[in-house]
Parts: C-alpha cells; structure tokens; sequence
C-alpha cells in the first residue's frame, strides 16, 4: 500500500505526531511519501494545488492521508486518489478554521478524528466514526527509577519538580494558572517542555514529582499519554480525553481553574510520594496498535473504492 502524506511544511520540521505515526506505519510494511505545504491560510495552500496534481501524475498512490482540516481540502480538490483526512482539534475548534474543514470533511473518503468531541462539531453523523488518537513511542517512554533519572539530569533529590505541559508561551495551555498554583509552594521548580529531545523528556518525566497540565482547551495531549508511560502523576484540568485516560491510574487528578485547587492536588501528590500505574493503563496508544487502526481505515477505504 502506498501513501501520500499531506500536511503543512510551514515549520522547520513536520508535525512530531505526523512524523511518528508515519514511521509506525513504515514498520507496519506501507510506503510513504510526503506531500509538504509551504504557504499559510486558505489562499496560501491553494496555491500548492498544482504542484499536487503534478505530484500524484507522476507518482501512483492508492491513498492520499491528510492531516488538519486546510490539508484535506487541498486533497480533495483531485478525483482521482481517494482521502482520509484526520482532523486534530485547532482545525475544527477555531471558527477561522471550522468552515474549511467542515467542507473537507464532505469531500473526503473517510476522516479520522483525535477526539470524539471533533466528529460531533463537524455533525459527522457516519456510525462509528473513526475516533483514533495520536500514539505514543513506548521505545522512547518507559518507566525508571526517578533517583536514576535526577542522577543523570543532575537534579537535586531532595527538591521538588512540576513539568509544565508545553512551552510558557502556548497561550493555550495557561501558564499563568500554573504559576499561580505553584508559586508559593517551597523548594518547587516549574519545568518548562521547551527545546528538548524525546530521550529528554522520558528522563524528565521519570524524574518529576508530577506532570501539570493547566490547558483552557485540548483534544488529546501526547504528553499525558508520555507521562503515563512513564508512571508520573498528573494533574489537569478536564479536557480533551485526559480524564478518561486517567480514570482508573492511581495517583493522577482532575482539577478546576481554580489555583488553591490545583495547589491542594499537588501537595496531596507530594505527600504520597508514589508513582502510578500508568504504563498498564496507557499500553494500548502506543504508536504500533495506533497504526494499525489507521491502516483499518485506509483498507476499508479502498475495499469501497474499487
């Protein structure tokens, strides 16, 4: 089976998850090519329409793969490879973005959704929708003993570290509240997830007393599937399938807005002083089960096809 990916080549490098869920489905035996857009809002990626059409001329692929709502509609405008277009949240979620991705989600073969929520917004009504969520690598998150891994970062045993979710300038994930809940907490570091490698994060994550997730909205937070794997508590606000990931781990919590609130959860994971059982409960996302998910809907498109 041979698939094209498309997705924006905006950034310096693709989209982590993009990139991971590509390589699992290299290992599951598919050829992939990619399919990168330079240009930004609806005009910019249209103007990659031709060099798409040249593409798949020259090239014979069974399946076009798109990721977010703006990528999809490009795809869709050729009729002669069929689409899946998997939409991720900041597609469907801004109502920049809504309208275009509603209509590419018409147009497609089949879509994908990360996120039960996005189906229901786009009023994809096909039973059941395809609802799989971005995978984990569990070759590069993996419990070890948190003195082991402040040994190697040359953190200090006896001091306490919170791992914020994203980088303190993602408006979206609410740093503010973080530092409001953590900054009266003594011998308390905030990490910032910024400008580290994955191997990093795993160590990271081993040896943080606990992962924060302050998000005013989410679908799906890799992260937390990553801080599971390795058996770091969590607190969170309620969004995206957070609270349903952690639902029977020990240790890990559902916190409001409020800041007394998040800092009464955490001095609750600072007493118990334990990890959770987090692998256990996060082994079927790992990236193989996901792309063989993928690789259903990507058969079952074609069986109808032909």
């Amino acid at each position: 089976m041979r698939i094209l990916i498309i997705a924006s080549g905006n950034s310096l490098q693709l989209s982590p998850f993009v990139k991971e869920q590509a390589e699992s489905l290299i290992k599951q035996g598919l050829s992939i090519d990619f399919f990168l857009i330079k240009g930004k809002g609806l005009f910019g990626y249209l103007k990659n329409y031709f060099l798409l059409i040249k593409k798949i001329r020259y090239e014979e692929y069974d399946l076009i793969h798109a990721h977010y709502g703006l990528s999809g509609l490009l795809a869709t405008m050729q009729l002669s490879v069929p689409v899946v277009i998997t939409f991720h949240g900041s597609d469907v979620n801004m109502k920049k973005n809504y309208i275009f991705s509603r209509i590419a989600s018409r147009l497609s073969n089949t879509n994908i959704f990360v996120h039960q929520s996005l189906s229901e917004k786009l009023k994809i009504y096909r039973n059941p929708p395809n609802i799989i969520p971005c995978g984990f690598d569990n070759n590069l998150f993996y419990p070890i003993p948190k003195d082991k891994a402040r040994e190697i970062l040359k953190w200090e045993k006896s001091k306490r570290y919170i791992v914020f979710s994203s980088s303190f300038d993602n408006k979206i994930k609410n740093v503010q509240l973080a530092w409001s809940a953590t900054s009266e907490i003594n011998n308390c570091d905030l990490i910032e997830l910024k400008g580290y490698e994955k191997e990093q994060i795993n160590l990271i994550l081993n040896a943080a007393d606990l992962l924060l997730v302050t998000s005013l909205s989410e679908t799906g937070p890799i992260i937390v599937k990553e801080a599971l794997a390795c058996n770091c508590p969590i607190i969170s606000t309620n969004v995206g399938d957070v609270q349903k990931l952690i639902r029977n781990v020990q240790n890990c919590y559902i916190s409001s807005y409020n800041p007394e609130d998040i800092k009464k959860r955490i001095n609750i994971v600072f007493m118990k002083n334990k990890r959770t059982n987090g692998e256990q409960a996060i082994k079927n996302f790992n990236l193989e089960n996901i792309a063989n998910k993928v690789i259903e809907v990507y058969q079952n498109i074609l069986n109808n096809f032909s």
